[in-house]
């Protein structure tokens, strides 16, 4: 039985990364805010096979981060793998519109807290098996995310985190990233509009966007395959080509 600690679990990629990774073993899923979500996945999941504990935290504060790890630490000693995978793009503004707590809540959501968690869970993973980090970036790495590039910058040093933490922490715990294209998901449903999301399936080279489950399988081929290390997979149907 693995043991997986999945960020931002309780819908969209994170859910379906649960379901996918589910059978026959235990997940520790961490929310925010989607209780009742969180809790309805937890029942599909033991349905699963699955052995499922949940954990409310908001991630964007030392404290919590510390806490949750605490609370983490009490029903186990190890950890296979880490899943980074909260985050959001928290508000569209243009660079000359900057606002400093803007900037802080956009890093302290997608950044800081995916350093600390990932600080915090080195020495469960240190021993587990065939241990590994996946961190989810985004697209905007790529391209820069005009509108939105207080977020991709956010991604952007996940990105350059992987390949600094993949080095540091070989060869006990492999460390890579996925990078979604456009991903049919809740967080689209915030901050795009049906248009924006037509027009993207319109250009994508498969003329359509991704669902959960494509990244979701991208994260499980991270964990199994042990020789992939230090990687950012991109899953964007060809919309962005390096």
């Amino acid at each position: 039985m693995a043991k997986y600690l999945i960020t931002g679990a309780s819908t969209g990629i994170g859910a379906e990364t649960s379901r996918v990774l589910a059978e026959g073993n235990e997940l520790f899923l961490v929310y925010n805010r989607s209780k009742e979500k969180a809790e309805q996945l937890k029942i599909d999941l033991e349905v699963m096979g699955a052995k499922v504990h949940l954990f409310q935290a908001d991630l964007t504060s030392e404290e919590a981060c510390i806490r949750l790890f605490d609370e983490v630490c009490l029903v186990t000693t190890s950890l296979d793998a880490l899943i980074n995978n909260a985050g959001g793009l928290v508000q569209r503004q243009s660079i000359e519109e900057f606002e400093w707590d803007l900037m802080l809540d956009i890093f302290n959501l997608n950044t800081f807290s995916l350093f600390k968690v990932t600080s915090l869970a080195i020495p469960l993973l240190m021993k587990g098996s065939n241990a590994s980090i996946v961190n989810t970036t985004s697209i905007v790495v790529r391209h820069g995310g005009p509108t939105a590039t207080l977020y991709a910058a956010s991604k952007g040093a996940v990105d350059t985190f992987t390949r600094g933490a993949c080095r540091e922490l070989a060869p006990t715990i492999r460390v890579n990233s996925v990078s979604p294209g456009v991903i049919d998901t809740p967080f689209h449903h915030k901050v795009s509009t049906q248009e924006q999301m037509k027009t993207w399936a319109e250009g994508n080279p498969l003329k359509r966007n991704g669902v959960s489950k494509n990244i979701a399988d991208a994260i499980k081929f991270c964990i199994e395959n042990d020789f992939v290390n230090g990687e950012s997979i991109d899953v964007n149907g060809g919309l962005y080509i390096r």
